[in-house]
C-alpha cells in the first residue's frame, strides 16, 4: 500500500499521567516538601488541636506549590536558554498554560486555607507567599532579591502563633530566626547558579556579589540565626543550645576561611554548601524544640 501521500497522523495532547507527572516536577518538590513538614512539625510541637495543624500544613502546602508552579512557568524561557534539562516547562514536557492554572488554583486554594487559621494568621502567612510571587516575577532581579525570602520564612512562625486559640502575637526570635535562615537559604539556593543566571542577565544581590563572596557571606546569616534561636527565648539556654551555637561558630569560621578561599575549589566549595546545609539542620532543630514558646 502506498503510503506517501498519507497525511501526518495528529499529534497527541499528553495523557492525564504525563501532565501530573509534569506538574510534580514543576512545583519544586524539594523545597516544597521541606518547607511543609517543617512548618507541619512547628504547628504540632507549638500545641494542641489536629484541625488547626492540618489548616496551617494545608496552607502551606498549597502556598508553596503556587510559588514553584509559578516559578517554572514564568522562567521556562530562561530555564531553555540555560539548558536546564530538569525543569518540564522549559524542555517542553509540561504545557506553560496548564502550570500557570495550576499555579494560580493553588494560590486560590492557598487563600481560602490561610483564612480558615485565622484572620491575623492568615494575612500573615499571604504576605510571605506574595512576597515569593513578587521575587518569581520581578524582585529575583534586583538587589532586594533576599527580601522575598526573609518576609516568607519569617511569615512561617506567624502562621503557626496567630493561628493558636487567642491568636498570640508570636515570638520576636522566632520570626528574626526564620527570617535569617530565609536569606540563608536565598544564598545557597543561588550559588551553584550565579554564572548560569549572569549570562541570562538576572541580577540578584548575590549575582552582583559573585560567588566567592555570596559563599563568604553565607555563612552570617545562619550563624545569626542560631544566636538568636538560642540567646532570643526568655530563661538561660541550656547546654546543648550552647554547643550548637558554639559549633555554628566554629563551622562559618570554617566555611569563609578554608573552603571559600578564592583558590578553593571541588570538594572545598561542595564542603562550603554541605556546611550550610548542616548549620540550617542545627537551626530547623533549635525551632521546633522551641515550638511551645513561638506565641
Amino acid at each position: 500500500m502506498d503510503t506517501t501521500d498519507r497525511p501526518p497522523a495528529p499529534a497527541r495532547a499528553p495523557g492525564l499521567p504525563h501532565v501530573w507527572a509534569g506538574l510534580a516536577l514543576s512545583c519544586h518538590p524539594g523545597p516544597a516538601a521541606a518547607v511543609t513538614v517543617l512548618v507541619a512539625a512547628l504547628a504540632v510541637a507549638s500545641g494542641p488541636g489536629t484541625g488547626r495543624q492540618v489548616l496551617v500544613t494545608a496552607a502551606v502546602l498549597t502556598g508553596q506549590l503556587s510559588v514553584g508552579w509559578c516559578n517554572d512557568a514564568y522562567d521556562a524561557l530562561r530555564d531553555a536558554e540555560a539548558g536546564r534539562r530538569g525543569k518540564p516547562v522549559a524542555r517542553g514536557a509540561s504545557d506553560p498554560g496548564t502550570v500557570w492554572a495550576a499555579a494560580f488554583a493553588a494560590l486560590a486554594l492557598c487563600v481560602v486555607l490561610s483564612f480558615a487559621c485565622g484572620a491575623a494568621a492568615g494575612a500573615a502567612h499571604l504576605t510571605g507567599v506574595v512576597a515569593a510571587w513578587a521575587y518569581n516575577l520581578r524582585l529575583k532581579e534586583t538587589p532586594l532579591s533576599w527580601l522575598p525570602y526573609a518576609i516568607g520564612f519569617g511569615s512561617l512562625p506567624c502562621l503557626v502563633a496567630l493561628s493558636l486559640p487567642g491568636g498570640p502575637w508570636p515570638a520576636w526570635w522566632a520570626v528574626a530566626g526564620g527570617a535569617l535562615l530565609g536569606v540563608a537559604a536565598h544564598l545557597g539556593d543561588v550559588l551553584p547558579d550565579i554564572e548560569a543566571d549572569l549570562r541570562a542577565g538576572v541580577r540578584g544581590l548575590p549575582q552582583r556579589l559573585g560567588a566567592a563572596r555570596t559563599r563568604l557571606l553565607l555563612p552570617l546569616p545562619l550563624a545569626g540565626a542560631t544566636a538568636v534561636l538560642v540567646l532570643g527565648p526568655p530563661g538561660a539556654p541550656g547546654g546543648p543550645a550552647v554547643a550548637v551555637l558554639g559549633g555554628v561558630a566554629v563551622c562559618a569560621v570554617v566555611v569563609t576561611t578554608v573552603c571559600a578561599g578564592p583558590r578553593r575549589g571541588g570538594i572545598w566549595r561542595k564542603g562550603a554548601l554541605a556546611g550550610t546545609v548542616l548549620v540550617a539542620s542545627a537551626d530547623v532543630a533549635l525551632l521546633l524544640a522551641r515550638g511551645t514558646g513561638v506565641a
